[in-house]
């Protein structure tokens, strides 16, 4: 009995094993994070100075992709935008004003987000995490934030946002930002700054 029931343990421990293996392949890691719309991703990013990886995060966490999504706010698109803040950047960039029709465009909606993107790490002095409490608060609450010292932009002070949703946009987005460097960066030449 005593030697079959410690073939049976290593057999487990082998098994559990090689299922640690598999989960932590990269392959597998792909299949659980993937990233759609990679060209459209990848050429905004660049038109725009971004890191491709964190305007994926930022779909991921606003749509997972979905295209024909609609928040309980209003909000539109695969990077999830407001109408107003969409009417905004169409204006203030000069975009076709085709664009306010096509807000569930993913090549619309990628490319009016990483615009917004960039314009709030320009306002927000390229302070990624302050970026990213914009584009879920509105750059004017996060200035006001800094600027009132109620938070002073970074990760690590980040249970001082007064916002909650908020605070969990930022965890979540950087969570898949660092899936997304981990499992693509070498692939796509990045790594994170």
């Amino acid at each position: 009995m005593s030697f079959w029931r410690k073939k049976r343990v290593f057999a487990l421990l082998l098994l559990t094993f090689v299922i640690f293996l598999f989960l932590s392949s990269t392959y597998v890691g792909r299949m659980l994070y993937p990233i759609r719309y990679e060209q459209e991703i990848r050429q905004n990013a660049a038109k725009y100075d971004l890191d491709p990886f964190l305007v994926a995060a930022v779909i991921r966490v606003e749509s997972n992709y979905l295209t024909e999504t609609e928040s309980k706010k209003g909000a539109y698109g695969m990077m999830q935008l407001m109408p107003d803040t969409a009417n905004w950047i169409i204006d203030k960039a000069r975009f076709n004003e085709e664009f306010r029709n096509r807000l569930n465009d993913p090549a619309v909606s990628i490319e009016l987000g990483s615009w917004y993107l960039n314009w709030l790490s320009k306002q927000f002095n390229g302070n990624r995490i302050a970026v990213l409490a914009g584009y879920n608060a509105g750059h004017g609450k996060v200035s006001r934030w800094l600027q009132e010292n109620e938070w002073d932009g970074t990760l690590q002070n980040a249970d001082r946002i007064p916002y909650g949703e908020t605070r969990h946009y930022i965890q979540r987005v950087m969570y898949y930002y660092n899936k997304y460097e981990k499992l693509y960066g070498e692939e796509w030449g990045q790594r994170a700054a």
